[in-house]
């Protein structure tokens, strides 16, 4: 690994993680594996997962919505409040209820939603793309779900995403607009990705 990332510098910009040493081994073992390699593409790299994961402590989506927001955020999956008051809350059904029957998900009552809700550092969400990755890294996907909640697991998928979508060229060429939507789909927290990277490698300069 031509760039090497000290845990002080990880501390520099995640804050007072209690998990550090974790993040800080599996990082260090898995970014070579995948071309992170450098101080632009590890800054952009911890940026957006920073960002992703709320400074690397969150890793499994959260879907404990209150009904009104049910109807704001999914208006598609709860139609009437009567609806949503049902589902209000209970993050398993929410999850089996918005993502049934796509992203190569079962229907409703195959519990795929949960089973396949968004995981790791940067959110892997479908069985589509839980199978792709479990090939990549020669595990059934049965298996990614626990594994996507683990340090390594959660580096692994992320960098597995980025090599997949090809963002270590917008990496090079520090363009983490472009780098934005193709993680988010959007520019969903732009300024706070750009806020950590800039933050990145002003302490990798220092």
């Amino acid at each position: 690994m031509s760039f090497i990332l000290t845990k002080e510098q990880l501390q520099s910009i995640i804050g007072n993680n209690p998990d550090l040493e974790g993040w800080h081994q599996a990082l260090s073992n898995v970014l070579p594996e995948y071309e992170i390699d450098t101080a632009e593409r590890v800054a952009a790299f911890i940026a957006q997962c920073a960002h992703e994961s709320g400074g690397f402590k969150r890793l499994k989506e959260n879907l404990n919505y209150r009904w009104e927001s049910l109807r704001k955020v999914f208006p598609k999956y709860f139609s009437t409040d009567e609806l949503a008051k049902e589902y209000a809350h209970k993050q398993e059904q929410i999850a089996n209820r918005v993502y049934a029957s796509r992203m190569g998900n079962g229907d409703e009552s195959s519990g795929d939603g949960f089973r396949y809700c968004g995981r790791g550092l940067i959110q892997l969400t479908g069985k589509n793309n839980y199978s792709k990755f479990a090939e990549s890294v020669g595990m059934a996907v049965e298996e990614i779900p626990a594994l996507l909640e683990t340090f390594e697991g959660a580096v692994k998928s992320a960098c597995w995403f980025w090599k997949t979508n090809n963002l270590n060229q917008y990496a090079d060429d520090g363009d983490i607009l472009t780098m934005t939507k193709r993680i988010n789909g959007g520019t969903i927290g732009l300024e706070d990705r750009i806020k950590h990277y800039k933050h990145a490698l002003e302490v990798f300069s220092s």
